[in-house]
Formats: structure tokens, C-alpha cells, sequence
């Protein structure tokens, strides 16, 4: 199975927590058997992998993710096709169809499944993600996409609204299930796959029940293809080459979604309905939601909290008193305190804050700000095991590096040397340098300059 896996957006909706570099799903809340924590991305990809270990998955994404991706899932874990720029999902899916041809090799005959990578779902939807690849391949539809079932009549989704529904006849024909095991005859059968009559967009609540009744479905931005559809489709209406000319002439293309530049102009697509369970995890209120403790970090409640959840990054304790229906997020770039139902709407004020960004993950560890002064900032960087930063210099900014835990090796100006806690090191502008963890390596990075900025930095050819 081919997974195209969409990952963007500015994760403005869960500030604190969230930035542009730290999207909603590299938030690590979701807690695993063995009682650590992963984000929504590893979530997705170790369902994916329990559903169909061969599954290849390639990450759709920002480049601003890829050190998050990397980091969360390890190097090589996944395809990753980098779009220049925010182009909306049309752009997105054809820049990745082009990736899994041009680069990966995939055929034009191979089944191609696109989906969000931020909903909360079981690995049943993995199950049917399988199948409706199952059924690209058998060519049921140009486009066959998964319809979710409606909880509630929901103003926020667009509907599906198939030509026939119940227990009406559907695409396959009943003699197809007598090959089958009766399992996977009833699976078929209790989840129909069904022509689309037509789409609609995000209904008033009136509307929307009216949808419902009708038998329509949420449209979960679920895509399965043969990758020569999408390709051709690609190239008619957009003038490129190959995934390379694409790539390039990335900017100049027009932001608009795959429903609106594909779907919606495509007659022969089906669609299969899906009950199982499936939330999107968009804000504070819904995301709590998916928390198995109703705390994270240093918290404290007292007995007259209810219907309450913290998640607290920072190294000092929250204490929390007779608060209802609250969400509290602390993180070094900011703290919310919000009614669950008020943090909906969180975005408009949000947009206002201009704040530097005070973490990220990197392919070789993460950061933490730690302080910001007019001609100063003072970071505390962290390596993983076995991993190094880039070989690079600085022409705006000096460096000094004090190690503070572990071991590595420093090259300054082509010249290796071994560090260990209490090394100083004087990085002056213009030196070229890195440094590899042997362990996880922690240090003290403070940057000193009249001008201090992320794009001031030249890469040098690697000496490690």
C-alpha cells in the first residue's frame, strides 16, 4: 500500500503549544502502552505499519517539518516530498504523485491512497484505507474516497452525498462475496461502496441534517487513485515536466484544493462509507478529548476542579483550584487559560502574537530558547546519540558553546577535538563548525551580534 500522508497547517489553533516550525501533530500528548508519550505523526505511522507492515508512506510537507519528521520517526523512515511553499492540497497531491513516479519509481498502475495525518482514529481506518487501495486497484472508480459517518449534524465538514444508500445495491456485484471469507463477505457488505451523486459544502447545522437523513457522509479528505490518474490530471492542468520542473515552478502555482481542482470535475468517482471512530483534533476542546491523564508535566488540581486538563512544558508546577471546563497550556512561548468551548477560538488572537519561536525539533535533536536580550540569546541545544549539526558558519552572530552534559567531538576549522561536561568553546564569526554527540549531548549555545537571525547561517561541506 501507497500512503501519501498530509501534513501542513500553521498550528496556530493550539498555541501554546504549536507554531508554524511545530505543527499540531509533532505535539507529543498522546500516551502508548508502555507509558511514554508520541505525537500524532508516530501514532499514525506505527498504525499504518500494525495494519500493513510493507506499507510505504511518504509525508507530504513543509520544509520547516522535515527535522520534526526525521526526528520523531527516525532518518529514511518515510518518503518525504518537501513542497517550497503553502500551495493548498492540489498542488500538495501533485507534487507528491510526481515525487512517488519520478523519484521513488512507483508505476503508473500502482494504487495510491492521500489522507490527513491528524485525525484521531483506531486502526480500523487503516483496515479500510487498505481496502480502498484494494479497490483503486481493481479500477471501481477513478476516484474512490472514504465518506465518514456523521456523529452529528456537523456545520464544519463538507458532505458527500452518494446516488444510492441503505441497503440499496452497491457498485459490487453480491456474487463477488461468495469468494470471500464470510469475515471479510460482512466487512464488504457493512461498509458499501456507493457512486457520488454529488458534494456539498460546510452546511448550516439545518442543513446538515437534512444531509444526514439522506444517508450523506463527511468528506474526511481521504483520496485512492491509480497514480497515473492523478499524474495525467496534474499534467493537464498544470504545465510541468516532471517532479523535478514541478518542483521548481512550485511558487507560481495556484493555491486551490484537490476537491475543487479534481473532485469535483471527475465523474466517475465512488465512495465507501466508514464508521468506525474518527475525530478531528483541530482544537483545545477536541484534543482534550484524546488525553488518556487529564494532566501532563508538573500539575497540581485540587478536588474542586472539574472537567479539567493541563499540559504544562515548562519546569515549573501549575497548581489549578476550583476550576470547570478548563483547558491550561504552558510552553516557553506562551500560557493559555481558556473555557474549553471559548478556545475554539483561539486563531484571531492568536494571529495577533508576535512571539519567537522558543523550541523546535531538529533531525539531531531540539532546542529550547532560554533567553532573548537585544544583542543576545541564550539557547540550551541537545543531541541525540550518534547525531551532528551541520557544518556551518555565521557571518552576523559569534558563538560561545559550554557542554554540559555528555560526550562528543567538536570540529572547529577542520580541527576535531573531544568535549566533555565543563568544555568552553569560542566559535568567533566566520568559523566553520559542528559538533557529533557520541552520547546524548547537552550544551549552552549563546549567540552574541547586532543582528541575530535563524538565516544566518552557510553550510559547509560536511568534515565529519
Amino acid at each position: 500500500m501507497q500512503i501519501i500522508l498530509l501534513s501542513g497547517g500553521s498550528g496556530k489553533r493550539l498555541w501554546p503549544l504549536s507554531n508554524d516550525i511545530r505543527s499540531k501533530q509533532f505535539i507529543k500528548i498522546f500516551k502508548t502502552p508502555e507509558g511514554q508519550y508520541e505525537s500524532m505523526v508516530q501514532r499514525v505511522f506505527h498504525q499504518i505499519k500494525t495494519v500493513d507492515p510493507e506499507a510505504k508512506v511518504t509525508i507530504a510537507t513543509s520544509k520547516s517539518q522535515v527535522s520534526a519528521i526525521s526526528n520523531q520517526l527516525g532518518d529514511g523512515a518515510v518518503g518525504i516530498s518537501v513542497e517550497p511553499c503553502r500551495r493548498d492540497t492540489f498542488p500538495a497531491i501533485a507534487l507528491a504523485t510526481a515525487y512517488l513516479h519520478d523519484v521513488m519509481g512507483v508505476q503508473e498502475e500502482e494504487p495510491v491512497v492521500v489522507c490527513p495525518v491528524d485525525p484521531y482514529v483506531n486502526e480500523d481506518y487503516y483496515q479500510a484505507l487498505k481496502r480502498l487501495s484494494d479497490l483503486a486497484e481493481k479500477g471501481v472508480a477513478n476516484l474512490t474516497l472514504m465518506g465518514i459517518e456523521p456523529t452529528y449534524p456537523s456545520e464544519k465538514y463538507g458532505y458527500i452525498i452518494p446516488e444510492k444508500q441503505g441497503d440499496e445495491e452497491t457498485i459490487h456485484e453480491l456474487d463477488e462475496l461468495d469468494n470471500l471469507e464470510p469475515l471479510e463477505a460482512l466487512d464488504k457488505l457493512s461498509s458499501p461502496v456507493l457512486k457520488v451523486a454529488c458534494f456539498k459544502e460546510k452546511p448550516s447545522k439545518k442543513v446538515a441534517e437534512e444531509y444526514t437523513r439522506q444517508g450523506a457522509m463527511w468528506n474526511g479528505g481521504v483520496f485512492a487513485y491509480k497514480l497515473g490518474y492523478v499524474l495525467n490530471r496534474a499534467h493537464e492542468l498544470l504545465d510541468f515536466t516532471d517532479y523535478q520542473d514541478l518542483f521548481n515552478k512550485y511558487e507560481t502555482l495556484t493555491k486551490i484544493s484537490f476537491d475543487y481542482a479534481v473532485v469535483e470535475h471527475e465523474k466517475d468517482i465512488a465512495v465507501m462509507r466508514f464508521s468506525g471512530q474518527w475525530k478531528d483534533l483541530g482544537t483545545w476542546n477536541t484534543l482534550t478529548e484524546a488525553m488518556t491523564d487529564p494532566t501532563m508535566g508538573k500539575v497540581i488540581l485540587n478536588d474542586q476542579c472539574e472537567n479539567v486538563n493541563v499540559i504544562n512544558e515548562l519546569n515549573v508546577p501549575i497548581l489549578c483550584m476550583g476550576l470547570k471546563d478548563a483547558i491550561v497550556a504552558a510552553s516557553p512561548e506562551g500560557i493559555l487559560v481558556s473555557d474549553k468551548e471559548q478556545s475554539s477560538y483561539i486563531k484571531p488572537h492568536v494571529d495577533g502574537i508576535d512571539q519567537q519561536i522558543m523550541f523546535a525539533e531538529k533531525s539531531w535533536g531540539n532546542y529550547h530558547v532560554l533567553d532573548v536580550e537585544h544583542e543576545s540569546m541564550t539557547i540550551k541545544v541537545t543531541l541525540n546519540e550518534g547525531h551532528q549539526m551541520n557544518y556551518h558558519s555565521h557571518e552576523q552572530r559569534d558563538e560561545v558553546w559550554t557542554v554540559i552534559s555528555g560526550q562528543g567531538t567538536a570540529i572547529v576549522n577542520n580541527v576535531s577535538q573531544k568535549v566533555k561536561p565543563g568544555d568552553v568553546i569560542n566559535l568567533p564569526r566566520g568559523t566553520k563548525h559542528t559538533i557529533l554527540a557520541d552520547s546524548k549531548l547537552t550544551l549552552i549555545e549563546v549567540q552574541m551580534g547586532q543582528e541575530i537571525s535563524v538565516h544566518d547561517k552557510i553550510k559547509e561541506p560536511n568534515k565529519v
